[in-house]
């Protein structure tokens, strides 16, 4: 196996109006996440947050800490969130075992010392998506499926923004200690997924796409 990681830096938001669009790409967007037999992630000075992808092939691919964190193990002082969005795999964390399927969701808590990714069959492989952030303190960890998600419905069809946002990782659902995560499942015949647009001046938002068709694009605008 083999871990990649890259550190990305903040950019205050009168300078960021001068970026072109090969800076924003360069600065925001991530375009390696899942590599067979690869973990690699992204470290952001937003929150000291870190996006990342597990893609095991095979292979049983661990969770190792990376030398930003300047911590013994990943989940010293950090909490994670993860999501399966691809086939039926295993996550271990210390004597613990989860099975997630597609579209399952799975907290881990700080002092998780050995943290390790497989797939059931390798023909079909799991597809971990992980965010990270730092914990002041410990909560269990608990795997949570779409039962157990509130979900809120959104937006219209008449709008092209008709969806239903299933909040997964959230208080309401489990107790955690800064991460929050769900999933975004748009309606047949709509497009638009945070419409209205809107900004959070406090609170960092790392967003992941999958189910898109291959003649299909995303289309993210900031400004």
């Amino acid at each position: 196996m083999k871990t990649n990681y890259e550190i990305r830096y903040a950019a205050h938001p009168e300078d960021a109006k001068s970026y072109d669009t090969t800076r924003i790409r360069r600065d925001f967007l991530i375009e390696k996440i899942f590599v067979p037999n690869e973990v690699n992630m992204v470290y952001s000075m937003y929150d000291r947050m870190v996006v990342g992808g597990a893609l095991p092939v095979g292979e049983v691919l661990t969770l190792e800490a990376i030398d930003p964190l300047k911590a013994p193990f990943f989940l010293t002082r950090r909490e994670m969130g993860i999501y399966n969005v691809g086939g039926p795999g295993i996550v271990k964390a210390g004597d613990a075992e989860f099975e997630l399927d597609y579209k399952e969701a799975l907290y881990l808590g700080s002092g998780d010392r050995v943290v390790t990714f497989e797939s059931k069959d390798a023909a079909h492989p799991a597809k971990f998506y992980f965010n990270s952030l730092t914990a002041h303190r410990n909560y269990p960890d608990r795997k949570v499926t779409k039962a157990d998600a509130v979900v809120a419905e959104m937006g219209s069809l008449e709008g092209s923004n008709h969806r239903n946002i299933n909040k997964m990782l959230v208080n309401q659902v489990l107790p955690t200690c800064q991460l929050q995560m769900g999933m975004t499942e748009l309606a047949p015949g709509s497009v638009w997924n945070t419409m209205p647009a809107h900004v959070h001046s406090r609170r960092m938002e790392a967003y992941f796409y999958f189910e898109i068709p291959e003649d299909h694009a995303i289309c993210h605008f900031m400004g």
